[in-house]
C-alpha cells in the first residue's frame, strides 16, 4: 500500500508539535523544580541556624538537643521541598505522603527499643538528672558520667570500668545523685575495743575531721556512740 507523502508530513508535524508542546511544559516544570530546590536548600539551611541560635539563648539548653532539633527542621523542610518537586512533573504526592509515614511506621516498630533510647536520651538531657563529671547510681550501675549521649550514656567506676549504659534503662529508674548537692553527710561507723577510752576516741575523731579541709564546718561534724557490742 502505497505511503500519501502528504499524509506522512502532516504526522511528522503533529508529533513535532506533541513532542514540542511535552519539552516546553517540561521546560517549564523543570525550571520550577531548580528554583523550588535552590529555595528550599536556602531556607531549609536558615531554618537549622535559625533553631541553633535561638536555642542557644536558653540558659543551660544541651548542645546535643540544639544540634537534633535544628537538623530535624533541617530534614523536614528538604523532604517537603522534594515532594513538592515530585509535584511539579505530575507525581502524584498523596501516595508518596502515604508511603513515607507506612515506612516511618515500619521502621517505628523495628527499631522501637532504640527509639525509646533515644527519647529518654532527649530527657535526660532537658531535665538533667546528672550532669559530665558528677558520681550517680542508678539501678545496679554506679559511677562518673563521661558522655551524655542520644542512645547511651557513658560511665567509669570508681576501679576505672568503663559502662555504656542505654539511656532508656537510666531514665526508667531513681537516680542517686551524689555530686548535685555542695555539701553531702558522709556516715563512717569504726569499731573500737571495750577498753578504750570512749571519749577520746570521740576527740580523735573530731579533731580528724577539723584537720580535713573538705569537711564543712557548718553544719559540724558529729561523732557519737551507736551501739554497744558484747564485752569481756
Amino acid at each position: 500500500m502505497p505511503i500519501d507523502p502528504q499524509n506522512a508530513f502532516l504526522s511528522v508535524q503533529a508529533g513535532l508539535a506533541q513532542l514540542s508542546t511535552l519539552i516546553v511544559s517540561y521546560s517549564f516544570s523543570a525550571i520550577g523544580a531548580v528554583i523550588l530546590l535552590i529555595v528550599g536548600y536556602i531556607v531549609a539551611g536558615l531554618a537549622e541556624r535559625s533553631i541553633f541560635a535561638g536555642l542557644g539563648h536558653i540558659h543551660g539548653f544541651d548542645a546535643t538537643l540544639r544540634h537534633f532539633f535544628s537538623k530535624i527542621v533541617r530534614y523536614a523542610i528538604l523532604i517537603l521541598v522534594t515532594i513538592m518537586v515530585l509535584g511539579q512533573f505530575g507525581v502524584q504526592t498523596a501516595s508518596i505522603i502515604a508511603a513515607i509515614g507506612a515506612i516511618g511506621l515500619a521502621i517505628g516498630l523495628a527499631l522501637q527499643g532504640t527509639l525509646q533510647n533515644i527519647a529518654a536520651g532527649i530527657m535526660l538531657l532537658a531535665l538533667r538528672p546528672f550532669r559530665i563529671g558528677e558520681s550517680v547510681e542508678v539501678g545496679s550501675i554506679a559511677g562518673t558520667i563521661e558522655e551524655i549521649g542520644l542512645f547511651a550514656t557513658k560511665l567509669r567506676t570508681a576501679d576505672g570500668v568503663y559502662i555504656l549504659a542505654p539511656n532508656s534503662t537510666l531514665w526508667n529508674q531513681p537516680v542517686r545523685n551524689f555530686s548535685r548537692n555542695g555539701v553531702r553527710r558522709s556516715d563512717i561507723t569504726l569499731s573500737i575495743g571495750s577498753w578504750n577510752d570512749i571519749d577520746r576516741a570521740q576527740k580523735t575523731l573530731l579533731a580528724t575531721a577539723a584537720a580535713e579541709r573538705r569537711v564543712k564546718r557548718e553544719p559540724a561534724p558529729i561523732a557519737f556512740v551507736s551501739t554497744l557490742g558484747d564485752s569481756t
